[in-house]
């Protein structure tokens, strides 16, 4: 069977793609600095969720365009999120257990 590169199966993102995720990332950057530099969201209880939520962005579009996941076989997926999630959802626990987060 011939390798077809035309199917939409192992269709690749183009160089613009690539410079919109490239603008996004950095603007996304731009926000994380720019909140550290306001006293009055640094003490805010929503600094740190919302750095992290932040941080949780730039990592999910680095995934899935510069290493390709969106692009990748479900399985692969799969064997990415699930334990990635059950990482995520360590973290979490462990930030209200030692009080860094409150509800």
């Amino acid at each position: 069977m011939a390798h077809d590169p035309k199917s939409p199966a192992h269709a690749h993102p183009t160089g613009a793609t690539y410079l919109k995720v490239a603008v996004i990332l950095t603007v996304i950057t731009i926000v994380e600095v720019w909140a550290y530099y306001i006293p009055a969201l640094v003490a805010s209880p929503l600094f740190n969720p919302s750095l992290i939520l932040m941080s949780a962005a730039k990592f999910a579009i680095v995934v899935l365009f510069y290493m390709h996941l969106k692009y990748d076989h479900k399985l692969f997926k799969a064997l990415f999120t699930g334990p990635l999630i059950i990482a995520g959802a360590t973290i979490l626990a462990l930030l209200f257990l030692f009080a860094k987060i409150s509800l």
